[in-house]
């Protein structure tokens, strides 16, 4: 039974201290490949030095909502660069992010907006942040044709009636730590009516630590846990859930 972790953060701070032992672990677990995330200028030569370290590891690059402010004149010349890299896969993660006041509005969206021409540019899919975004979210992703790359809405936390748009465009809806919460009500109703096919699960390690866990740091050898509780919900065996979302990732991003 292989697991695929598609959003991590291995090369975070949290990890300084026992990186490797953390990625050991998730192998010993079952997590056969992994996807990490580079979303800044910090952190997008550190994923990719990941990426080359470990073969299971893959990644992706983009610019974060949050860090929107800090993008400079030939960042995303960069990005389309490290696109050509094997290991890269996909654009992310990209999105709004209404929660954290660090960036305008503005500025989000036509980062945003930016990165999802170069996706369709570049032919990849793209990974998408949104947090308290839901309505523009939807409607830049309508208005800039992302539906022609595609990718994956991560950590969903939205409604049924988000979910369908979303699945509309050609989207796939990525789970984690949350459907492992008591107090969870809608993303565990919106991961029931997913369909099988466009479902992936995810850890977003050191963040969103699944029950038993929870508050304290996440790692991608929990994304077990993640997907024993979509078997729950699903009605299926955890096996299924393993098998179909890792086919999914594999095929999402193009990895053979």
């Amino acid at each position: 039974m292989m697991l695929f972790d598609t959003h991590t953060h291995l090369d975070a701070p949290q990890f300084d201290e026992d990186r490797e032992e953390v990625i050991a672990r998730a192998v010993e677990d079952g997590v056969g490949k992994m996807i990490n995330i580079g979303f800044n200028r910090e952190t997008i030569p550190s994923t990719m030095e990941l990426a080359e370290k470990y073969d299971f590891i893959y990644a992706a690059v983009g610019w974060h909502p949050v860090d929107a402010i800090t993008m400079k004149e030939g960042d995303m010349e960069w990005i389309a660069s490290l696109c050509k890299h094997d290991k890269v896969v996909a654009i992310g993660e990209i999105g709004l992010d209404y929660y954290w006041d660090t960036s305008p509005k503005d500025i989000q969206q036509q980062v945003l907006r930016q990165q999802i021409g170069l996706a369709r540019e570049l032919k990849m899919p793209i990974v998408i942040h949104n947090r308290d975004a839901h309505e523009d979210i939807v409607r830049i992703l309508r208005e800039e044709k992302a539906s022609e790359v595609g990718g994956v809405m991560h950590s969903f936390s939205g409604s049924w009636e988000t979910a369908k748009i979303c699945l509309d465009m050609g989207f796939h809806l990525s789970f984690g730590g949350p459907i492992t919460f008591k107090n969870a009500k809608q993303p565990k109703e919106v991961l029931a009516q997913v369909p099988m096919d466009r479902l992936l699960i995810e850890t977003d390690a050191p963040y969103l630590t699944p029950h038993p866990f929870r508050g304290k740091r996440n790692e991608s050898a929990h994304v077990r846990l993640v997907a024993e509780a979509a078997a729950q919900i699903k009605g299926v065996e955890i096996e299924e859930i393993a098998q179909i979302t890792t086919k999914n990732a594999l095929y999402l991003f193009g990895i053979s």
